[in-house]
């Protein structure tokens, strides 16, 4: 793939959405099938092998990752080139640090198409959903930095948390991601929030009140396959989630194998996502102790359902 193909495909997240959906960027003409094209694999699968997030019982790796090498491997190993980062992953923020990233994945021939905005300042107060406005503009300034990366790397989207939503009072909520989103619009980058954390996972309808608040092109879901506390409430959140759903969705293996094993819980996940006339990217999310293999297990699973 040319560079300007490459352009074409990170400008085409940016015009693409029409009816709450990501249309196509390209898919078609992009490597390998076009099954193959509608996945992704986020950084978070490997986050054990990456100094900044491993966890505590887990020890180092011989050869940590590196995220400079993250798309090319991601390309070698699955033949997948849309690949998702996760903030703690970046080494720098410096503009050197970007121009080099942008040739990686230019090397790659792949395409950075959301950003996990996992950042200390989302973990102050109430985070986005802070009674306090003065903290809120904090908070909104840290997440804006991360828009103006993402724009720069021609990236479809950023996720911001909302903290501490509050059921009784969500304008706190609703005034943050207006600002974000807005300014996301400006740069061409939607903002999006996950059902994770507590928040939309167990009540999935404080989300889509947020969603309908806010409104506009540049504001919307990334659905989780899992995050629910049990396959009711999974199979609610996803069908009133996934009609929000802008650039990705998390796609995940079962974990309510007492209901359902792999093959069918990812085959009914995406036949929601179908049906929401979902046109974006499965990203997968794996959190097992063998993520290579783990990722491939995902990988094979959503080739026999997208």
């Amino acid at each position: 793939m040319n560079r300007r193909h490459f352009l074409a495909r990170s400008a085409s997240a940016v015009t693409g959405w029409m009816g709450g959906t990501l249309m196509a960027r390209s898919l078609l003409t992009g490597q390998g099938s076009p099954k193959r094209a509608r996945l992704g694999v986020s950084t978070w699968s490997f986050h054990n092998l990456f100094p900044s997030t491993r966890d505590d019982n887990v020890p180092a790796p011989e050869k940590p990752l590196d995220l400079l090498d993250f798309p090319e491997m991601v390309a070698d190993r699955y033949e997948v080139h849309e690949v998702e980062f996760v903030a703690p992953h970046f080494a720098s923020t410096t503009a050197s640090y970007m121009q080099e990233l942008k040739g990686r994945l230019q090397k790659a021939h792949s395409h950075l198409m959301n950003i996990c905005v996992d950042i200390d300042e989302l973990e102050l107060g109430g985070g986005l959903s802070d009674p306090d406005p003065k903290l809120r503009e904090r908070i909104i300034t840290a997440c804006s930095k991360w828009i103006d990366i993402a724009g720069e790397l021609g990236v479809g989207s950023v996720r911001c948390d909302p903290g501490k939503i509050n059921s009784a009072d969500l304008s706190p909520t609703v005034a943050s991601y207006r600002k974000l989103s807005d300014y996301g619009a400006s740069k061409g980058v939607a903002v999006i929030v996950e059902n994770h954390g507590g928040v939309g996972s167990e009540h999935p309808e404080e989300l889509v009140r947020i969603f309908r608040e806010v409104g506009g092109d540049f504001f919307g879901a990334l659905p989780d396959f899992g995050n629910f506390p049990n396959q009711e409430t999974r199979e609610r959140g996803l069908l009133l989630l996934f009609p929000y759903a802008r650039t990705v969705c998390h796609a995940k293996a079962s974990r309510h194998r007492e209901q359902m094993d792999d093959a069918q819980f990812v085959s009914r996940c995406v036949a929601i996502a179908q049906q929401a006339g979902f046109r974006g990217v499965y990203s997968i999310e794996y959190g097992g102790p063998d993520p290579y293999g783990g990722v491939q297990h995902i990988i094979d699973l959503l080739m026999q359902s997208v």
